[in-house]
């Protein structure tokens, strides 16, 4: 009977050894980088993070660029490709300005080109690691630009399909604008958020919410959901999943600051 019960705990050990997933990655929001402002910054948070132990990626969270130009966007992607890890990239207001020849099409263009990983046409996409399935959803706008986030109806709707479609995975949203304030400011607030929360609230494979925005360290949490807000660079966010595939992963995350 011992001799039963110890192969049982080893299988047990086993098992949990083997197929137990977790993962590690980094968030990075408001570089607002150029030439002349933040390069610097950039590169100190660059070096600092190529130093952390098992990253599994990196995301740029929104506001890369100082402001909407095609030179800034390739010179701060070939900074970013310094990275010993593949990278992923969110929109920010800073980023985009249709009047100002960087509209959401040219900017998503930019990056497809210079980033071999991302291959999605648009600034919404989805990509998957270790079983954990990332949204990357757009809530900047590129017409009237503004410090206030809008996701707009066919954002939503997008969100919502994907959420159906790996109803059998956790999911981490990945966003500029937060959809929980993570301290009052109306300039910064997002426009409209309900149908958001509402989708959100309908579906239970959400784990967290990551953004900026901000400019504030500061967790929340609302009906099971993880809501992160990360500071600029200087500062950045490790990430990680604990038991990623299972039906409640733990998520801790660490704030990093560069000096």
């Amino acid at each position: 009977m011992k001799k039963i019960f110890s192969l049982f705990l080893v299988y047990i050990l086993f098992c949990t050894t083997v197929f137990a997933k977790d993962l590690r990655f980094v968030q990075i929001d408001g570089v607002r980088y150029s030439k002349k402002h933040n390069s610097e910054t950039l590169e100190k948070v660059i070096n600092n993070v190529n130093k952390q132990k098992d990253i599994d990626f990196v995301v740029f969270t929104g506001d890369n660029i100082d402001r909407p130009d095609p030179k800034i966007l390739q010179d701060f992607l070939c900074e970013a490709k310094k990275l010993h890890k593949p990278f992923y990239i969110v929109v920010g207001d800073k980023d985009v300005n249709k009047h100002k020849d960087m509209s959401k099409k040219d900017y998503q263009k930019l990056v497809r080109k210079k980033v071999s990983n991302i291959r999605a046409k648009e600034t919404n996409y989805a990509f998957e690691k270790n079983g954990v399935v990332f949204l990357v959803v757009d809530g900047a706008k590129d017409v009237i630009p503004s410090s206030n986030g809008y996701y707009k109806d066919d954002v939503v709707e997008w969100v919502d399909a994907n959420l159906d479609l790996y109803n059998n995975k956790n999911v981490i949203i990945l966003q500029h604008f937060p959809l929980i304030p993570p301290e009052d400011n109306e300039n910064y607030v997002t426009f409209k958020p309900q149908k958001y929360f509402e989708v959100i609230q309908k579906h239970n494979n959400v784990k967290a919410i990551i953004s900026g925005h901000f400019s504030v360290n500061k967790e929340k949490t609302v009906d099971g959901v993880i809501h992160i807000s990360t500071a600029p660079a200087p500062y950045y966010r490790i990430i990680d999943i604990f038991d990623c595939t299972s039906k409640n992963p733990t998520i801790w995350a660490e704030v990093v600051e560069v000096k």
